[in-house]
């Protein structure tokens, strides 16, 4: 039994966690930088700089659209000790911003009349044996109770743990290959953390099922439903769900973890693994190019129609302050006013933002590839955090963000 602390912040700042290959980065900033001699792009030039100082040794990819145009950068470093940016038009592990495209071919099949929000997800995955008070919304919103396989805080502040996650014991198990089937069983064989349908409480499992759910109405894959239905028709050519490959393919930052053992910092290399632990819940690989495409048609009314847009947009406190979840999508208070929405997603070595507001006149998308940052050091933790929900704020809001 572990105690949660920075470990739990650090997870946190990873976006929940649902985490790799040469790196060809190429340091130069694009053409777009020209425009940074204005206040505002001063501004997020300085919050882009104090993100990347958090990083201990890492950088991040940026992009950004606004009333000014569209700004592209980078900064800090694509591989640890080398003075090389990440090259900004870098593909990078994107984590559960994958929910979102899930989210999405859910509410398509519901509008093809395949699949009925409100419906016990039994009906469509009886093998499983999943409480039948559990319908496809609570999947979608996290109210569903089941037990997050990737671990779980208990309240007492210990972590009761699921699949091997951080440490030497994840390391050791950089490339398993996990079926979700086993995943599900995994969680499945856990208590209930509450009632159905009664709160919130974010779970990989979740969408590990809905995974599944989409296999069995389609017959086809969740990853060849993606493909077909979103990344081919709005071009996103950098854009994969990769399931046991472990490689990022073309220009990419290195990422790693960092942990203590025997007492001395540990660090690790973990651009290269499998995620097929991650799988529905969180797989994706992207650029903020391919990001910035898919938030523009989805809050454009290109991927759903309107009603099913606004069942997506069914916001519930998530008890966070500031913080509204739908159908695989959050709604954040980023500064005083200031809303916008989108997902966050992180792995154990990347950290990736993708938000828009309300009437896509600004949108944020930017991925942290972390160096060797001690997941037990809460300064360190607070420090990323804080810079990050900042960075976030200066593209949406033009100001400082809260905390």
């Amino acid at each position: 039994m572990r105690r949660a602390g920075g470990v739990v912040l650090l997870a946190a700042v990873l976006g929940g966690v649902v985490g790799q290959g040469i790196a060809t980065a190429g340091a130069e900033r694009p053409p777009t930088d020209a425009v940074a001699d204005n206040e505002k792009r001063r501004e997020l030039r300085r919050a882009v700089d104090e993100l990347a100082a958090a990083t201990a040794g890492g950088g991040l990819v940026f992009r950004v659209n606004d009333k000014q145009g569209e700004w592209v950068t980078s900064a800090g470093s694509a591989v640890l000790g080398r003075r090389a940016e990440p090259a900004p038009q870098g593909r990078f592990r994107a984590g559960s911003i994958t929910k979102t495209f899930v989210a999405t071919v859910v509410l398509q099949l519901v509008g093809e009349g395949r699949v009925s929000l409100d419906r016990p997800v039994d009906d469509y995955l009886p093998r499983y044996g999943v409480d039948r008070r559990i319908t496809v919304r609570m999947l979608l919103q996290h109210t569903s109770g089941l037990f997050n396989y990737t671990g779980e805080v208990r309240p007492d502040g210990s972590i009761e743990a699921g699949i091997p996650m951080w440490g030497q014991e994840y390391v050791d198990n950089l490339f398993r290959d996990y079926r979700a089937d086993d995943l599900v069983g995994l969680a499945l064989g856990k208590p209930a953390r509450f009632e159905p349908g009664t709160r919130h409480s974010y779970s990989n499992t979740n969408y590990t099922l809905l995974g599944l759910l989409i296999e069995k109405q389609t017959g086809t894959s969740y990853a060849t439903q993606v493909e077909r239905r979103i990344f081919k028709p709005l071009r996103m050519h950098g854009t994969s769900l990769p399931g046991n490959k472990t490689t990022i393919p073309g220009p990419h930052a290195h990422g790693y973890t960092a942990f203590r053992q025997d007492g001395r910092l540990k660090v690790v290399d973990i651009t290269r693994m499998n995620p097929s632990w991650a799988g529905a819940a969180g797989e994706i690989i992207s650029t903020t190019e391919d990001l910035d495409r898919f938030i523009s048609a989805l809050v454009g009314g290109r991927l759903l129609r309107a009603d099913l847009m606004d069942e997506m947009r069914r916001w519930l406190p998530t008890g966070a302050p500031g913080a509204n979840i739908g159908l695989g999508l959050f709604e954040n208070e980023f500064a005083p006013g200031c809303k916008a929405y989108g997902h966050t997603g992180g792995t154990q070595s990347q950290t990736s933002y993708m938000y828009s507001t309300a009437d896509g006149s600004r949108r944020v998308e930017f991925s942290v590839n972390h160096g060797a940052l001690d997941r037990e050091d809460t300064a360190a933790a607070t420090r990323i955090a804080a810079a990050t929900t900042k960075l976030a704020a200066a593209a949406l809001c033009g100001g400082p963000g809260r905390g």
